[in-house]
């Protein structure tokens, strides 16, 4: 009898990386193509041509135009959450948080715009299978948050602190979707008053 052959195990159609960089590149004409038609106009039929790919293929990597958004704002997480520069946890918390979250904005800086037109989708009366999630993603991002800016507080503290923290990010995040000043700066030095007046409160408790 005829010695068996072994199988030849087959090469996978594309790997993770390539995978991940045509998510990227499909996110990236989304983000254009809402540049110039704005989100609510926005269909993946349209993303699918102007990328070259089939519907099926945007299927792949996104299940709804919703989850593009996410994937937008995962971005801003990944910034958020990259390696502090050298001298990072001598800082004082209240500059660890305010370099942390300000990383947050300007990873969105690019398409602020569009980025105000995603919550104002996912909060449109219309999408209540969107409310519950938000307010999830905001608890994560406030979760993250504190890793980033290295705050350790336990018990009954770290619950005062995340929701000083979510009260804090939401106020910013409405200054930074009107702030049209360069670099963001009223967004920065808003952000500083704030955590300014959080310090204040809390040396008074």
């Amino acid at each position: 009898m005829a010695a068996q052959r072994k199988a030849t195990p087959r090469k996978a159609p594309s790997s993770r990386a390539e995978g991940e960089q045509r998510a990227a590149h499909i996110l990236d004409t989304t983000l254009g193509l809402a540049e110039d038609i704005g989100w609510d106009a926005v269909r993946l039929r349209l993303v699918a041509e102007r990328v070259g790919i089939p519907l099926s293929e945007v299927l792949v990597h996104f299940r709804d135009l919703d989850a593009l958004a996410d994937a937008w704002f995962r971005r801003a997480w990944a910034a958020m959450l990259a390696p502090p520069p050298e001298g990072f946890a001598a800082l004082p918390a209240r500059e660890r948080v305010y370099r942390a979250m300000m990383r947050w904005f300007d990873a969105l800086a690019a398409h602020r715009r569009v980025t105000g037109q995603m919550l104002r989708g996912k909060l449109y009366p219309g999408h209540p299978h969107h409310w519950v999630p938000m307010i999830f993603n905001l608890s994560r991002s406030i979760h993250w948050l504190r890793e980033a800016a290295m705050l350790d507080a336990g018990g009954r503290w770290r619950q005062m602190e995340e929701v000083g923290l979510s009260a804090l990010f939401l106020a910013t995040l409405r200054q930074w979707l009107r702030d049209d000043s360069p670099g963001q700066e009223a967004t920065g030095a808003g952000l500083r008053r704030r955590l300014g007046l959080a310090d204040r409160i809390l040396a008074r408790i």
